[in-house]
């Protein structure tokens, strides 16, 4: 696969999201989820994680002008929610079109970014 390609946005776009202060995690897809469950039980005792490439979704555009990222957070108690989803929006756009234009995608493309907050994670000790 190439350096634009699919997998490789995931992974910029889920490094990018991580970074922003507030957000506790990405939340995988329901599709993920469920591929999870179906998969033969693991031998070791070692609990099964799930990468965080799985809480984003990366399409390229029906016309095929640029791409479609939509991230699943989790975000940490304390925060402001528009404030962080704000700041994961815009570091995932960033992210992203540094990411293509340095890999050689000439032409300008548009990146349109999706955030869903699935939901709070209470600090750890709180009830």
């Amino acid at each position: 696969m190439t350096a634009t390609g699919t997998p490789t946005l995931l992974g910029v776009a889920a490094e990018a999201a991580l970074a922003v202060p507030g957000v506790a995690g990405l939340q995988p897809r329901l599709a993920h989820c469920l591929a999870a469950a179906a998969a033969p039980t693991r031998t070791d005792s070692a609990p099964h994680r799930m990468p965080p490439e799985a809480g984003i979704r990366a399409d390229r555009a029906p016309d095929g002008s640029g791409w479609r990222i939509e991230v699943r957070c989790v975000l940490a108690e304390g925060h402001r929610t528009l404030d962080t989803a704000q700041n994961v929006h815009d570091r995932v756009r960033t992210a992203v079109t540094s990411h293509l234009a340095t890999h050689g995608v000439a032409e300008p493309v548009t990146v349109t970014v999706a955030v869903t907050v699935t939901r709070i994670a209470a600090r750890p000790g709180t009830a």
